[in-house]
């Protein structure tokens, strides 16, 4: 939820005989207030009072969702918060966020983010050699598998760049992307969230092997009949047909993916990249 640059400073009335100072807040654009957490009285009972007086204050003015970011340093004010109506929105390393609803009306206050992002590399080298790996831990754990590079997308980064750096941790491989050519989505994945993968072509700038140890046992550039052989493959419908899809792209008419163009809107702002089938939408 997009805030203000600037937090006004804001002071009551008296309350029981001692001055009772409103929350410093910011309003959003949704009709809500994003209490300023820089400005937090550090004192637990302070707290509560300039807390409770601001919620009370800030319904009778129609405001909505109220929000209060508290950092480790100051998570002493959760419980407190959690008293007067507060309740867990989401979670980082260095903070917890809280939101309670003023209104009302139904609350509009948006969800957590509910998917986690996976990516999967197709990687093919000019001897028709596909990049393999098993993995150290996970469902193949010592099944003495060999699959594609596959990792998790960080937050902030772009599935393409994603993908990129995934293979290169993984295997020290170089590449540059291609196309995404398929997704596929999930739910009840860890954590209880939603799953969405993407399925990547990468082509190979370097050949160069380094194992990443701590996740992967083994990495080759495998025959792709040797590959397709394995006996997971065609047990398991799903990774035969991203298997399949991968390689109706080696042909020259073969299946053709979703390229990316940045469609950034106005200068000075970070790209924002469309995926989209380019071959077959042409200007």
């Amino acid at each position: 939820m997009a805030r203000s640059s600037s937090f006004p400073c804001q002071l009551d009335t008296l309350m029981n005989d001692q001055p009772v100072q409103t929350l410093i807040s910011a309003e959003d654009k949704y009709g809500g207030l994003v209490i300023d957490v820089e400005s937090l009285p550090t004192n637990t009972s302070v707290f509560v009072d300039s807390l409770n007086h601001s919620l009370a204050q800030w319904r009778t003015q129609g405001k909505k969702a109220v929000w209060l970011k508290l950092t480790i340093e100051n998570s002493y004010l959760v419980d407190p918060a959690i008293k007067a109506g507060f309740i867990y929105h989401h979670a980082e390393p260095t903070h917890v966020m809280l939101v309670t609803w003023l209104s009302k009306e139904q609350s509009t206050v948006p969800a957590n983010a509910s998917h986690q992002v996976g990516i999967g590399a197709f990687i093919l080298n000019d001897k028709q050699e596909i990049l393999a790996v098993q993995e150290r831990s996970g469902v193949f754990q010592g099944a003495g598998i060999w699959k594609m590079p596959t990792g998790s997308v960080n937050q902030g980064e772009d599935i393409f760049s994603g993908a990129i750096r995934e293979v290169k941790e993984e295997t020290g491989v170089d590449t540059e992307f291609v196309d995404v050519i398929g997704f596929r989505q999930s739910h009840a994945a860890a954590f209880g969230k939603s799953d969405i993968f993407f399925l990547c072509v990468l082509r190979p700038v370097t050949s160069e092997i380094t194992v990443q140890d701590s996740e992967l046992t083994a990495v080759k550039w495998m025959p792709i009949a040797e590959f397709k052989d394995q006996t997971y493959l065609k047990q398991r419908k799903l990774l035969k047909k991203m298997l399949e899809v991968c390689l109706a792209t080696t042909t020259e008419s073969g299946y053709k993916g979703f390229k990316i163009e940045d469609v950034q809107a106005g200068t000075g702002r970070r790209p924002q990249y469309f995926f989209y089938n380019a071959d077959d939408c042409k200007e």
